[in-house]
């Protein structure tokens, strides 16, 4: 799945376990300039933490307000990073914010709304997602629960 995934494939928010993984150069297309953003689920344990982080990779502008709809329109924007592709990787995704459903849930749709901005129309940058589970059921589990949060929002 993820060896095929960044050419042609309608999946752009993606969940894989670490038995699931090839080498980043494997997914990556051979040639352009791509963003690759590395978050650690582990430190985005609330909301603050988890606009920091996205906040430190993406290196958004100083005027990034720090809340939800902020985080959704820079990621629908990223006009100062400009590049034929993102791929936004958070390492240990079941422990992103784990202690918080609703901010959860808010942060998955953003997400599905974002990959959704960028799959249309044709010949913007690709944007994928990809969530880093330990273990094949933790990502089944967190499958299901972007399922939910997606099926939501439209």
């Amino acid at each position: 799945m993820i060896s095929s995934w960044w050419n042609g494939s309608t999946d752009q928010l993606a969940v894989c376990s670490r038995s699931g993984l090839v080498e980043l150069a494997a997914v990556l297309p051979a040639t352009g300039r791509f963003v690759v953003a590395r978050l650690d689920g582990t430190r985005m344990t609330d909301a603050d933490h988890t606009f920091y982080e996205f906040s430190d990779a993406l290196l958004f502008p100083g005027y990034f307000g720090w809340n939800w709809n902020a985080l959704s329109d820079c990621l629908r924007d990223l006009n100062w990073l400009p590049a034929d592709g993102y791929l936004i990787v958070v390492e240990n995704a079941p422990r992103l914010l784990s202690s918080n459903a609703e901010d959860r849930h808010t942060l998955f749709q953003i997400l599905s709304q974002a990959v959704q901005h960028w799959a249309f129309p044709f010949g913007k940058p690709e944007f994928k997602v990809l969530l880093l589970c330990d273990r094949d059921d933790e990502a089944a589990l967190l499958r299901r629960e972007i399922a939910c949060a997606v099926s939501n929002t439209r």
